[in-house]
């Protein structure tokens, strides 16, 4: 026997809102709210993101290395000039470069990227052909330009003011 008490009814109770559990009407067409579409297109913008710092200019990174790389030598080869008590200079060859007065192969000598050029070398702002890395633990101001061909306008530059060590910045 059929009651009219309160939620006896085997109908469901129309409450104004569509239910998950209902399935939808005959023509009405399902889509996705605006709330959804935002954030399928915030993760697609977060990967596109993430793909393209992961795709970096090679040459760029290789200049980077390389002036990173020769402010390294630079700081060794001043230790090691204070340790001996004895002058090390540095001075480009056809082939790479030549740290003179360093313990033979103590240090590289060639770059690591094939395209890397030195523009200029000074010290006390004047143009030098070598630099004189030690034995004092104060040296002369001195600054090296790199530079790569293959990425036109982009230089950087690996300095120091003679006390601090050598570090990379880029060309103003």
């Amino acid at each position: 026997m059929r009651t009219s008490a309160a939620g006896s009814s085997s109908r469901p109770v129309a409450t104004g809102r569509p239910s998950a559990l209902r399935s939808p009407r005959p023509g009405r067409i399902r889509a996705f709210t605006l709330i959804e579409l935002l954030v399928v297109m915030a993760i697609i913008a977060l990967a596109m993101a993430g793909v393209g710092m992961a795709l970096r200019d090679t040459r760029q990174a290789a200049l980077d290395r390389e002036a990173e790389r020769l402010a390294a030598l630079f700081e060794a080869a001043r230790a090691q000039s204070r340790a001996s008590g004895t002058p090390v200079r540095w001075r480009l060859i056809d082939a790479g470069f030549v740290f003179d007065g360093a313990e033979p192969g103590s240090l590289p000598d060639h770059w690591l990227a094939p395209d890397v050029q030195v523009l200029q070398m000074l010290a006390n702002g004047r143009r030098v052909n070598a630099l004189l890395l030690g034995p004092e633990p104060i040296i002369a101001a001195q600054q090296v330009v790199l530079a790569d061909p293959q990425a036109p306008g982009r230089s950087l530059l690996v300095e120091t003011d003679g006390l601090r060590p050598f570090a990379v910045s880029n060309l103003p």
